[in-house]
Order: C-alpha cells, then sequence, then structure tokens
C-alpha cells in the first residue's frame, strides 16, 4: 500500500534504476516507511545505500536487503480487513482540519508517528482525513488513513499514554472506519503480533484476520 499511498497523496518519492522502462521501483514515505517491487536483479545493494527503516517488499528481495545490512531483521505483521456485513458504532470523535494542526502537533512524542505518512502534522491536517478527541487544545487520541490506496485503507491510531484504558482508540477508529467506507473503500488494519492493545481495537471493531506477512527492517531495530 506504500506505493498506492504516495499516488493517491503525492507525499513520498519513488526512485527507479533507469527511465523510461523501469525495471525496479523504490517508493519512500516519510518516517522511514519503503516498498520495494519489480525485478531485485536490477539493484545491487550499494543501491539501498542510506535507505533505513521498514521496508515492504517479496520475500525474493531478502538476497538485496541482506546484502545492503547484512544484520536486516524481521518484523511479523497481522493483516485483518473489516468486512462490510460488520456494523461498527457512530462516534463523536471529531475530523480535524488545517486550524487543528496546533493541536496534532502537540500529540505525546511517542505517538507522532501517526502523521508520518501525510508529510508531518500539518499536511495530516490538510488532508481532512483524521478524527481524533482534542483535550485543552491537545489531540489525545488520533485516528487516520496511514494508508490509502485504491481498494483499501489502513487504519492507524495513537492514544497518549495517560489516556489509556477510556476507548478512545476505539472511538477514533470506528469514526475512520465510517468515513473509509463512505469513500468506497475497505478499512483494513495492520499490526504485530504482541501489539495486544492494537489487536484488541481491531477485534471490538469487529475486523476479521487474512494473513500476515513481515516487514524488512534495513538499519533499525526490530520493534519491541
Amino acid at each position: 500500500m506504500i506505493h498506492a499511498h504516495a499516488a493517491a497523496t503525492g507525499v513520498g518519492c519513488a526512485r527507479v534504476d533507469r527511465w523510461p522502462d523501469p525495471r525496479a521501483a523504490l517508493v519512500t514515505l516519510p518516517g522511514g516507511n519503503h516498498a520495494l517491487g519489480g525485478d531485485p536483479d536490477a539493484l545491487t545493494p550499494d543501491d539501498l545505500a542510506g535507505v533505513a527503516g521498514f521496508v515492504d517488499a517479496p520475500g525474493h528481495w531478502r538476497p538485496l536487503l541482506t546484502g545492503a545490512d547484512p544484520h536486516v531483521g524481521t518484523w511479523r505483521r497481522l493483516f485483518a480487513e473489516l468486512p462490510a456485513s460488520v456494523p461498527v458504532p457512530r462516534s463523536d470523535a471529531r475530523l480535524l482540519g488545517p486550524a487543528d494542526v496546533d493541536a496534532l502537533a502537540a500529540l505525546d512524542p511517542g505517538s507522532a508517528w501517526i502523521h508520518d505518512t501525510w508529510g508531518g502534522a500539518a499536511a495530516l491536517a490538510a488532508a481532512g482525513v483524521a478524527r481524533a478527541v482534542v483535550v485543552d487544545g491537545r489531540a489525545v487520541s488520533v485516528a487516520v488513513p496511514f494508508y490509502r490506496g485504491e481498494r483499501y485503507e489502513d487504519i492507524g491510531v495513537v492514544t497518549d499514554p495517560a489516556f489509556r484504558g477510556r476507548g478512545l482508540s476505539t472511538a477514533c477508529a470506528a469514526a475512520v472506519v465510517h468515513d473509509v467506507r463512505a469513500r468506497g473503500r475497505t478499512p483494513t488494519w495492520t499490526t504485530s503480533p504482541p501489539n495486544l492493545a492494537s489487536r484488541a481495537v481491531a477485534a471490538r471493531l469487529g475486523f476479521v484476520g487474512v494473513g500476515e506477512g513481515v516487514l524488512h527492517a534495513l538499519g533499525v531495530p526490530v520493534p519491541d
């Protein structure tokens, strides 16, 4: 979905091995989110110099990634989808706009990754796709379409540690679900096996597991 998100939003950049008639492409979004596609034989490990973060790539790219970083890690990911037949309660989490950039910028630092794939707090606010609970002018829980594709939108959500356990993540994510469906797309959810809090929110909303895969951790540690 990184390729699709970059194409849909104009955020990030794409590099190819040659132009015209490219054989391989590397798409990079802010925050160290990357995707490789095409023929890995069109590139060398040196072509990935300076690439650090989480790389979405099929298994046959692994030898090239190992050549670029002998210690490349593997981060397991679980994929879920929300069937159209599953009803989701309405939520009063409000839609953020350009005037809410300060509220987004005041997010807990550990939660700031939520606006990475949109190019930062100002860009996310301007996009008009984030739903949040705002307390005293500060966003304490935010859900967004972290990746937007042609058919699917993958939802991400964060909640300030001081406000967890109040159902805010579920409320914000539920509001985004309704937005995604209104756009004619299917909501999806991606997380890691140990992230029980994220998995619990997805389960409460009715997401159903559809498979799993991996991201390749290039030049960065695999998250706990």
